[in-house]
């Protein structure tokens, strides 16, 4: 027989396997060693891969998810995202080959959805469009773009001292029941009309109060732009775990179409408690503070995915704001200094000064945007420049004044201009102010149209300015909106205006 021949005949018999019925359906099955609160030990699994998606089938025939998070030598760790109470010892556990996925499309917005995207607002099953991984590494440098484009929270202390850009990681950090919630609402708000898609990601919230932050979003129409992922405080580890990561791959469905989305992660604390439960469950050594070692790599992963893409890979963006909560106002602990060295960036709020009745309770000192004036418009950055300033020289002069009896006339001016930028910052909930008023007011401030006003008709003097602008000078914030920069037409208006009211 020639070797052609031969060949010939290898090349029919590989084909003949290739086309072989039988070798297309090879199942990599196990069984359940053991099982409870969330989490199963598979044995038999020798081919299956990190974070790869199981399917675990009930005695009744149910089919459970589940993810591979723990290859040992003699069994795979699994975490159960379902009824893990149905699956008992010796269930038969499939590998799918697959990374875990959820499904994605544009009829998402205005829903509320679980961990796994999956609607529980009766409102009727979502059509998907297709399916984005949960885990997925970030976009690189070259594919990303520098911040320049502002992300307008509708609340003056931050966009004027602490702005935020359209593609940026700012954390909101403070213990609880400082406002860190409302600054979010007031922020997915103030996106009305503006073209950004807003994901409020519940992570372990208690279900009351979720409510009642829907039926808000609600009542004020923004639900028309917002889906919200939430994962309960009674649902297991692993979907307050997965819920973020869920979350963050519908966003970058909608970013890869060019579009502009604000993602919020409420909180960051109870999703790393989530993933120490799990991880400890599983019996990964613990660390500092009980948690695992790669707690950092938990929350780097999922926040790097936001960025702001260059035009020629679709020029979208994902603006991420995380909360995390401290304890007795402490920055230094494990999380929060953890997940303050991945961000660019903080607001950072204080007990103390939200029981003054400063609200948002912002400590200027402490907060910081290393964007800065990049994420802002010339005509904030040239009306509000002086104003962080400002409110620092009053600090420090505050502190001084209570030991000195006589000060000087400059000190005194200064002390009186630091008290009405103070007051000037302070903002009701759910009442977010447009850029345009903003920059009007900031002129007023730092240009001391406010100061021989009372303190106590600051309030009553800004509404004036509002009503003012809105019934006879809508050509000019028509304007400053066109034109974004502090013209000496523009300019000459403002005036015209503080000095009409």
């Amino acid at each position: 027989m020639s070797s052609q021949t031969i060949t010939e005949q290898l090349k029919k018999g590989i084909n003949k396997l290739n086309n072989n019925p039988i070798t297309e359906h090879i199942e990599h099955i196990g069984k359940v060693l053991e099982i409870g609160d969330g989490v199963a030990k598979v044995s038999q699994l020798f081919n299956v891969g990190a974070s790869e998606m199981l399917v675990f089938e009930t005695a009744d025939g149910n089919k459970i998810p589940g993810l591979a998070l723990n290859l040992e030598e003699n069994h795979v760790g699994a975490i159960i995202f379902g009824p893990y109470h149905e699956i008992k010892e010796g269930d038969t556990v499939k590998a799918t080959g697959k990374m875990l996925s959820v499904p994605v499309s544009d009829d998402y917005i205005g829903r509320v959805v679980n961990g796994l995207l999956q609607p529980i607002d009766n409102k009727g099953k979502i059509e998907k469009k297709g399916e984005y991984p949960v885990e997925k590494i970030a976009p690189g440098v070259i594919t990303r773009k520098s911040i320049s484009v502002p992300l307008h929270t509708g609340i003056k202390a931050i966009d004027a001292m602490i702005p935020i850009g359209r593609g940026q990681r700012e954390l909101i950090i403070g213990d609880r029941k400082t406002g860190k919630t409302a600054i979010t609402l007031d922020t997915i708000l103030n996106q009305k009309g503006k073209g950004v898609i807003c994901i409020y990601v519940a992570i372990g919230q208690r279900q009351s109060q979720v409510s009642n932050i829907v039926n808000e979003l609600t009542e004020r129409g923004a639900m028309a732009w917002t889906t919200v992922v939430l994962a309960n405080a009674s649902d297991p580890a692993s979907m307050i775990y997965v819920a973020p990561y869920s979350a963050t791959a519908l966003a970058e469905y909608f970013m890869d179409q060019g579009k502009d989305v604000l993602i919020v992660y409420d909180d960051l604390s109870k999703h790393a408690q989530a993933y120490r439960q799990i991880s400890l469950l599983l019996r990964r050594p613990p660390g500092r503070e009980a948690y695992p070692g790669d707690i950092f790599y938990l929350h780097s992963r999922l926040l790097e995915r936001a960025c702001r893409l260059d035009e020629k890979y679709g020029g979208g963006s994902l603006t991420a704001l995380p909360i995390v909560e401290t304890q007795a106002s402490d920055v230094s602990a494990y999380i929060p200094t953890n997940v303050i060295s991945i961000t660019d960036g903080q607001i950072y709020l204080e007990t103390d000064l939200f029981y003054q009745g400063i609200r948002p309770a912002l400590n200027v000192g402490l907060s910081v945007s290393r964007v800065g004036g990049a994420a802002q418009f010339k005509i904030t950055k040239k009306v509000a420049g002086k104003m962080r300033l400002d409110f620092a020289q009053y600090r420090e002069l505050a502190a001084f004044a209570q030991f000195a009896s006589d000060l000087d006339a400059t000190t005194k001016k200064q002390l009186e201009r630091g008290k009405r930028v103070i007051e000037i910052t302070k903002q009701k909930q759910y009442e977010p102010v447009p850029f345009e008023i903003q920059a009007i007011i900031f002129y007023a401030v730092t240009n001391g149209y406010c100061d021989a006003i009372p303190i106590e008709k600051i309030a009553a003097w800004e509404k004036s300015i509002m009503a003012n602008a809105h019934a006879s000078y809508q050509s000019l914030l028509k304007e400053i909106v066109e034109k974004k920069e502090l013209t000496k037409e523009i300019e000459g208006q403002i005036i015209e205006l503080l000095k009409n009211l």
